[in-house]
């Protein structure tokens, strides 16, 4: 993957970037980059479904989640588990806060490399499609079981194979 990003578009070949944690606590996820290297040089924007930001590669990437594998590190190191509520930038987190009530709620767990978000909704790029996620994320935090996070790494797995990321 770091060979095919780096023929594709250069270097760097990790993203880093800061996301909220459990209890809004600041740290910093890792993946591999998919997007331009000027992707937000008009500051934090939303990914959307076929970005035009995205690489050839990053392209692939997203379309089967590959992008995310560097996250295993955070998950190693605590930050974040295997299923939740995928982690987002403080800055917009508090622009959704502001319009979307009990946004923040979803700060009270871990943050995850895949979750409920990634099979239902896929990418949410304006308020409302992030209000469809907060309530995903909620009946996430409220149902959460061995069960349920077998089923969503299940049909993650499923959608990384199928290649229809969202």
């Amino acid at each position: 993957i770091a060979l095919a990003i780096a023929i594709d578009s250069g270097t760097p070949i990790i993203y880093r970037q800061e996301r909220l944690g459990q209890g809004g606590k600041v740290f910093t996820v890792f993946k591999f980059r998919s997007m331009r290297c000027d992707a937000e040089s008009r500051g934090a924007a939303w990914a959307t479904r076929n970005d035009a930001r995205a690489t050839r590669v990053g392209q692939f990437l997203r379309r089967t989640h590959l992008d995310e594998l560097p996250q295993f590190w955070n998950v190693l190191r605590g930050e974040m588990s295997l299923v939740g509520p995928r982690p987002e930038r403080p800055q917009l987190t508090e622009s959704l806060a502001e319009v979307i009530p009990f946004y923040r709620l979803r700060l009270s767990v871990r943050p995850g490399l895949t979750g409920l978000k990634q099979i239902k909704v896929g990418y949410a790029s304006t308020p409302e499609e992030h209000l469809e996620v907060l309530r995903h994320d909620l009946y996430f935090i409220k149902h959460r079981s061995v069960a349920l996070n077998l089923v969503i790494m299940a049909r993650t797995l499923g959608s990384v194979i199928g290649r229809d990321g969202r």
